[in-house]
């Protein structure tokens, strides 16, 4: 998978649920993983933006994503006008 930056809180759901089908992985199959239930794991990624950071975390870990944080160029401090949340 690319490096895909996350910007603003509604689109870190929308990057977790492409990465859990694009490796061909079902909500239930990653709940059972996670010790949680498929609904759970549906609102969590319906609304990653309210979840803790830990089961954020642990999601990543069984999708076999790596969170990295970076600072932002120039270009990027420049444009933006403050918190994006």
């Amino acid at each position: 998978m690319l490096s895909v930056p996350i910007r603003l809180p509604a689109q870190l759901g929308v990057v977790l649920r492409s990465a859990r089908l694009g490796r061909g992985l079902t909500q239930t199959h990653v709940a059972r993983e996670l010790g949680i239930t498929a609904q759970a794991l549906s609102k969590l990624e319906n609304n990653a933006a309210k979840a803790s950071f830990e089961r954020i975390h642990r999601l990543c870990q069984v999708l076999g994503l790596e969170l990295l944080l970076q600072e932002r160029s120039a270009m990027n401090l420049r444009d933006a006008s403050g918190p994006e949340w």
